[in-house]
């Protein structure tokens, strides 16, 4: 699969609000904002992960019928994917 600029840049979006919660700690602010940001943080890696799974998925079923298969077990691994992640 090959990761376009969006979902890079999203990743870049993601470290960079890492940095952020690390000085938060290092300038030790109230618990709640760093949780907040925490919270933000696996929010969007939850929403990237669904991004490049569902990228993945239609690559993979697009490719499939075009081969003449079907895509059930596609599907499938593409949604243990999805539940592993969680």
């Amino acid at each position: 699969m090959e990761y376009n600029d969006q979902i890079k840049n999203r990743v870049k979006r993601m470290e960079g609000q890492l940095r952020g919660i690390l000085k938060m700690m290092e300038e030790q602010k109230d618990c709640k904002e760093v949780i907040t940001q925490l919270s933000a943080v696996r929010s969007a890696v939850d929403r990237t992960v669904g991004v490049i799974v569902s990228s993945n998925l239609v690559e993979c079923v697009l490719e499939a019928e075009q081969r003449g298969e079907k895509a059930d077990e596609l599907i499938k691994e593409a949604v243990n994917l999805l539940v592993k992640s969680r």
